[in-house]
């Protein structure tokens, strides 16, 4: 018999789940926004980061240690209800699908509740990825062209109205909805492989959780890496720079750097996507054990 789908306590769970997440996978995330949107080297010159590694390295030597945590009032303000959403999305996605309260869902039904999880995050997502990406490529403290999120936000209205704070609304979603999808399909799938033979998933140890929720991570971002390079560029362009959105900047990219650059960024992705996400789903399960304690479910 399946678990009785709670959408409620799935948006409560979810947002601890994403405060988690942000703590742990900030470095890398500034990391690889400036890997992905880091100038074309001219001939004959070296590029500005040589790798994740030295990026790392030339952000604190600049910057200090917390120079990896630039931009992170922006995702930490809007991760909690963002995840929260993704979460209530993935909730609503499975009850939809059943006919009874307590119906197993096939891992394609997962993977559609999963991609309405994506939808439902992008009106939160688009401008909180679009001030996170700009905070995070000003490299140099000195010449900062924005003094924190709220700055942003007033500056970026002052731009272009509220079209400029979502900037890269369509290029969200194509980089969410099947990310998502396969986001938590992948994870309900790997918390079945791993669950023993006789015993209930909500017995699974801590150590599993996390493998389970890290593999999520990479999962995700095996499907979300080529469309999120051309989401930090389209979000961190001048604007007018691409006048037909997301369609300019994979024609600028292919033209430009090949196909390669696409996957721009992916190391420090990778490197990220396990630890933050073992910590997102680890929160969350935490989360959700105490709110069954607390509100137990009556059938």
């Amino acid at each position: 018999m399946g678990k009785k789908v709670n959408p409620v306590k799935d948006f409560v769970a979810g947002g601890f789940g994403g405060m988690c997440l942000v703590v742990a996978g900030h470095p890398l995330d500034t990391i690889k926004v400036r890997i992905q949107t880091m100038p074309k080297p001219g001939p004959g010159q070296s590029p500005l980061y040589k790798g994740t590694l030295d990026c790392a390295m030339q952000t604190i030597r600049k910057e200090g240690f917390f120079g990896l945590y630039k931009g992170m009032a922006a995702p930490l303000t809007g991760v909690s209800p963002m995840f929260a959403i993704c979460f209530l999305g993935f909730g609503v996605g499975k009850k939809l699908q059943q006919k009874h309260p307590h119906d197993d869902l096939t891992y394609f039904q997962f993977f559609n509740a999963g991609m309405l999880a994506g939808v439902f995050t992008t009106a939160i997502m688009t401008p909180g990825e679009r001030i996170k990406c700009l905070l995070q490529v000003q490299a140099d403290s000195k010449h900062k062209l924005y003094n924190g999120p709220v700055d942003c936000v007033k500056k970026l209205y002052k731009e272009g109205g509220i079209r400029s704070i979502y900037r890269g609304t369509c290029a969200t979603l194509l980089r969410d909805v099947p990310a998502s999808g396969m986001y938590f399909m992948s994870y309900e799938w790997l918390q079945h492989v791993l669950t023993p033979e006789g015993h209930n998933r909500n017995e699974l140890s801590i150590s599993r959780t996390l493998f389970a929720g890290g593999m999520a991570g990479i999962f995700n971002w095996t499907v979300g890496i080529a469309p999120d390079v051309l989401k930090s560029r389209l979000q961190t362009a001048p604007a007018g720079m691409y006048p037909n959105g997301i369609r300019d900047v994979f024609r600028h990219v292919i033209k430009e750097e090949g196909p390669s650059a696409l996957f721009k960024g992916l190391v420090p992705v990778m490197l990220r996507a396990f630890p933050a996400n073992a910590a997102c789903f680890m929160g969350y399960e935490l989360a959700m054990k105490f709110l069954h304690m607390v509100y137990p479910e009556i059938d």
